[in-house]
């Protein structure tokens, strides 16, 4: 059955999974997480229910894998050398415009989290865990290269350092997050709590 199902999964080119991302993500932007139902995903992309259940098992996946899928660079994959660097280099990887509508789109997903146990487990599994590691990496050279202790406690909060910018940015200042706030934050906030 594996086998089978491994085989089944293969035939979809990464060019048409990426084709079905885009797809969950724009109805994601249009009727939310609650409203979109799997027939919506098979109807825009014209493809089968079947296949989509076979190969993703299920709406959560679906949607957190579209959304992992989506992010365009991991953190870990960026190295300036320096931690100041690797964190502006982050704030910049993405334009203000794109960065607003994510945000959006991942707030309306953080109320979905809260009323969803399979959402929340596909989130922790598919992008929470994954970004955890990935910072965790880029912390690591930056032990590596001297510039922050490796005992240091705020190291394991930076991710939520991280997601709580884009949170306060909306809440408190009615504003979505900028490449600038970003750079501004990490230079105030995060870089500071690390000794940088």
């Amino acid at each position: 059955m594996t086998e089978a199902a491994t085989v089944r999964r293969s035939r979809i080119t990464p060019e048409r999974e990426a084709e079905l991302y885009r797809a969950v993500l724009d109805l994601l932007r249009e009727v939310g997480y609650d409203a979109l139902t799997m027939d919506a995903v098979a109807a825009r992309t014209r493809s089968s229910k079947a296949t989509l259940y076979r190969q993703w098992g299920g709406k959560p996946e679906l949607v957190v894998k579209a959304l992992r899928h989506h992010k365009r660079i991991d953190p870990a994959d960026i190295d300036t050398g320096s931690l100041r660097g690797d964190f502006h280099a982050m704030a910049l990887r993405e334009d203000d415009c794109s960065m607003e509508q994510d945000t959006a789109l991942m707030r309306s997903l953080v109320m979905a989290v809260h009323s969803n146990p399979e959402l929340l487990k596909a989130f922790r599994e598919w992008l929470i865990e994954p970004e955890v590691a990935e910072i965790r990496k880029v912390l690591q050279r930056a032990v590596d290269r001297g510039e922050i202790r490796a005992d240091n406690p705020a190291m394991d909060y930076v991710l939520h350092m991280l997601l709580g910018a884009f949170i306060a940015r909306n809440m408190i200042d009615e504003l979505p997050p900028t490449q600038a706030y970003l750079i501004s934050y990490f230079d105030a906030v995060v870089l500071p709590a690390l000794g940088v």
